[in-house]
């Protein structure tokens, strides 16, 4: 197969695919760089159209171009589609309509267009470029891959291929592969501050946040004015828990912005910095940020109506979505037994959570009308309704969960101690104690060791399984696995290596019967694991948790405790590079409960 023919197929599979949703992620934004209308991009176009030999399409592409320089993506997008209706098969009218629909956020269209003109044009590496951007932008690393690396075919010696290809590599896991490529970049470009910023990410993600600020410094020698470089620097400090550091740095990155999307990515970040530092009210008042339209995976709620901001809900009726990830979910809904308490006996409440979720919050408020949302990812950006609530007029309200923080958490003092808000099916709690009790009389403790989302950022937050050898071998305990996903692999890994058996409750999906899970997890005498659903879902039903948790973790508001759940234990690692003094913590915890 020819390159072109296996680039027009990672088109195709672009446009055609499913990219699931997920909650925003503040972690590093050193991304894929390069803009398909920049001076650069616009001088390629000319040049392509000076080749042209129909004089009169040629007047045309050159009305067009112009229009793509002055930003206007409207008249550059007339001006190719009446180029397409003369010719259907002019490949640069497609490549401008292309990165005209991507400028107007159109993105179904604009790789529609870029697939037609991959097809059609001779010189394909800018498109590939412009596709590797949006394939990026629209979180396929795999896919941006493969049309980077055909870019730098086309541009070996190009800062912007490097960097880019690089930024897809890291995404995919494959930080050696993304070093190798920047050390050479480096070579050749020394004074490239991008390719050091880019890096000091690739470092971030493997845990070094300590090496990666060398490379940060770098690239702010270089350039002084690299907010990228500000950001990321900010969140290896974070990782180290210098966090009034990061303020500072997050501050200087968003003085400095390269574009919108930056700006609202470090707005987002500001906020979960400032609730680290217990600066609470600021921080909620920041968190809305996580709606700005200017960033890509903040979600879109496709809901009528009047959102809620603050008015009085005394009587009223309120339709509520939860937002963000099933952690999220669940760790927000400490708040209804509060907005039930504002609505009052003649308010009444509907609830949208994910669809895994209703039976679970079904029990637990038996007063409240309970669907499902759906959430999914269409054009590269992330959108949820509420599609089983078919009479909207009833409601004087709608709101996301997290609208009620700062009115109901303004502070760590305002969480509530309750030991549970979620009501787990009690005959499965029994069901579980009996099947625990055969195991014998030693403590059972569930364990929880990765997210189903690793990507590059979100992995180093999680040790290696390695490090849980002290914890597994803690005589006197019987292991419980609670861990969704295929963890085979770590199992038998316990087993040859640790010669720790790791007991796997039978009849249960640990992914899908979230309502089951919860009352395993209720069943158990202790849950040890990092911030993921399956330990949100223990906390919110009351189970003793041990949790993992960055130094300066947002979610720990400044405080050493984990104010959503007033049962937990915090455990903290000095940074993401060491793991294993902490782990030895958690095991002399271990084992002074079971002593005790």
């Amino acid at each position: 197969m020819s390159r072109k023919r296996a680039l027009e197929l990672s088109a195709s599979a672009l446009a055609q695919a499913d990219l699931g949703a997920a909650g925003i992620q503040s972690g590093v934004i050193a991304g894929a760089v390069g803009d398909s209308a920049s001076r650069e991009a616009v001088e390629r176009l000319k040049r392509a159209a000076q080749q042209l030999k129909n004089n009169e399409h040629g007047k045309a592409v050159t009305r067009a171009i112009q229009a793509i320089h002055l930003r206007d993506y409207a008249k550059a997008d007339k001006l190719a589609l009446a180029l397409l209706q003369k010719d259907e098969q002019f490949g640069l009218a497609w490549h401008i309509l292309g990165i005209a629909r991507e400028k107007q956020g159109d993105f179904a269209s604009s790789l529609r267009a870029y697939e037609a003109a991959l097809k059609l044009l001779a010189d394909h590496g800018s498109v590939a470029g412009d596709l590797g951007r949006l394939a990026f932008r629209m979180n396929m690393p795999e896919i941006a891959a493969q049309f980077f690396a055909h870019y730098r075919l086309a541009k070996p010696d190009d800062v912007e291929g490097a960097n880019n290809l690089a930024c897809a590599l890291r995404e995919l896991n494959r930080e050696g592969e993304a070093i190798e490529v920047l050390k050479a970049a480096i070579g050749a470009h020394p004074t490239a501050a991008l390719l050091w910023n880019t890096l000091g990410t690739v470092l971030c993600n493997i845990g070094d946040a300590g090496g990666s600020l060398v490379f940060f410094d770098e690239a702010l020698r270089l350039r002084p004015d690299l907010s990228k470089a500000y950001h990321n620097r900010a969140f290896a400090k974070l990782d180290l828990g210098q966090i009034e550091a990061a303020l500072v740095d997050c501050d200087a990155a968003i003085n400095t912005p390269d574009s919108p999307e930056d700006v609202a990515m470090m707005q987002f970040a500001r906020a979960t910095i400032l609730l680290g530092l217990g600066r609470i009210a600021e921080g909620w008042e920041a968190y809305e940020a996580r709606f700005s339209p200017a960033m890509t995976d903040a979600p879109r709620f496709n809901i009528p109506g009047a959102r809620w901001s603050n008015q009085d809900l005394t009587g009223k009726t309120l339709m509520i979505s939860t937002e963000q990830g099933l952690g999220d979910e669940v760790m927000f809904a400490g708040m209804l037994p509060d907005i039930l308490e504002r609505l009052g006996p003649d308010g009444a409440l509907s609830l949208a959570v994910e669809r895994r979720l209703i039976p679970l919050f079904q029990r637990s408020f038996p007063g409240v009308e309970v669907t499902a949302h759906r959430t999914v990812a269409y054009e590269g950006r992330t959108y949820r309704a509420a599609p089983d609530i078919e009479n909207w007029d009833r409601f004087d309200y709608w709101a996301a969960i997290g609208d009620f923080l700062p009115s109901l958490r303004g502070s760590a003092e305002a969480f509530p101690q309750r030991d549970r808000y979620l009501t787990p099916d009690p005959d499965r709690v029994a069901h579980w104690k009996a099947e625990l009790a055969k195991l014998g009389p030693a403590p059972k403790v569930g364990l929880l060791w990765k997210s189903l989302k690793l990507n590059a950022e979100r992995g180093r937050q999680f040790s290696p399984f390695e490090s849980w050898r002290a914890v597994l071998q803690t005589p006197g305990a019987v292991f419980v696995n609670l861990q969704y996903g295929d963890c085979d692999e770590e199992i038998a890994y316990a087993k040859d290596t640790f010669g720790v058996e790791i007991w796997q409750p039978p009849g249960i999906d640990l992914k899908k019967d979230l309502d089951d899970v919860a009352a395993l997890c209720a069943a158990v005498d202790l849950v040890i694991g990092f911030s993921n659903a399956t330990i949100n879902l223990a906390g919110a039903v009351g189970a003793p948790i041990w949790m993992m948790s960055a130094p300066k973790a947002w979610t720990k508001l400044g405080t050493d405790r984990y104010p959503w759940y007033p049962q937990a234990r915090v455990f903290s690692p000095a940074d993401f590079s060491d793991w294993e003094p902490v782990m030895e913590e958690v095991a002399a915890a271990l084992s002074a409960k079971i002593a005790g």
